[in-house]
């Protein structure tokens, strides 16, 4: 997945803006009206390609785009992992799944995706999703990770939206949808790299965006809070415990997926997922600003606790 906040503040103010969250928006059945939009709001079917698939929120969009009727290129590191999941998905919806083993922290595995983009002609969706975190200051983590998580998250972002792009152009149709993070608004000590990261991400949907205006294709950024997935389940997050965050601030892969959906029939770039979360990211430039990034650093804190 991807996720995130950053460090500092106290569990009162945290318990306080969960609170906040709630009263600014609290919209009844909000999300069921969204999923029930979803399936209307997406382009035509063709074929989606999706990195990171194996696990969370690159699962969900898999599965739900299944139910819709997508081909799918699923792309990560786990083939074992992959060929399961497109078994799955095959015997149960009759949709192509074809498989592509590859981690996009190697550029030789970046240049063979971005070839498997280019040669598919029914490409209207990619979702460019794959993505870690790290725990640790910035010399704490080895320099190669920080290399390694610009590569994955950035370089072969940037890559394969340049493959896919042209023929969606030419068509007059597509979407790509780059998986960003909460925490690209919230810069702090302990996730440096991840957060600049994950801004670039914006920055560079914004722009892309901007760009394309008025020729049928779609650029989001998508912007998930702390999500129920397996990001906090590998080696770099041992002994991360889950009930540290306010139960408030989880939201299900499914939810998620499902809000980026809909939102494409809008013409929001900037995507954040959950009432609470979108709370917070619009009172960055109010009063509210420090009480907002302190509460974001408090959290993030919890994760590294000796910071």
């Amino acid at each position: 997945m991807t996720n995130h906040t950053n460090h500092g503040g106290r569990p009162g103010v945290l318990a306080a803006l969960v609170g906040l969250g709630a009263a600014l928006t609290g919209l009844v059945g909000w999300r069921a009206l969204q999923r029930a939009t979803a399936d209307r709001a997406l382009l035509p079917t063709g074929r989606a390609l999706i990195t990171g698939a194996s696990s969370g929120i690159g699962e969900k969009f898999a599965r739900r785009l299944a139910t819709m009727g997508f081909d799918l290129t699923l792309v990560a590191r786990r083939e074992e992992r992959l060929r399961a999941l497109a078994d799955e998905l095959v015997g149960v919806y009759g949709i192509q799944v074809d498989v592509l083993a590859a981690d996009l922290a190697r550029e030789e595995d970046i240049a063979r995706v971005s070839r498997a983009v280019e040669a598919q002609p029914d490409l209207v969706l990619l979702i460019n999703n794959a993505g870690f975190g790290t725990r640790g200051s910035f010399t704490e983590v080895a320099l190669e990770r920080h290399l390694d998580m610009i590569r994955v998250h950035d370089v072969a972002s940037v890559a394969l939206t340049w493959s896919a792009l042209p023929r969606m152009v030419e068509r007059g149709r597509g979407a790509v949808i780059n998986v960003s993070s909460i925490a690209a608004f919230f810069p702090s000590g302990g996730g440096s790299t991840y957060t600049a990261t994950k801004a670039y991400l914006n920055n560079f949907s914004e722009a892309l965006a901007a760009e394309l205006q008025g020729t049928g294709v779609k650029v989001q950024a998508l912007c998930p809070g702390f999500t129920y997935s397996e990001f906090h389940e590998t080696s770099e997050y041992e002994g991360f415990d889950r009930g540290h965050i306010p139960a408030g601030l989880w939201m299900s892969a499914e939810q998620v997926v499902d809000e980026s959906l809909a939102a494409l029939s809008g013409d929001n770039v900037i995507v954040v997922p959950g009432r609470r979360y979108q709370a917070m990211v619009g009172a960055i430039n109010s009063p509210m600003r420090g009480i907002i990034r302190n509460t974001a650093r408090a959290v993030r804190r919890r994760w590294n606790p000796d910071r």
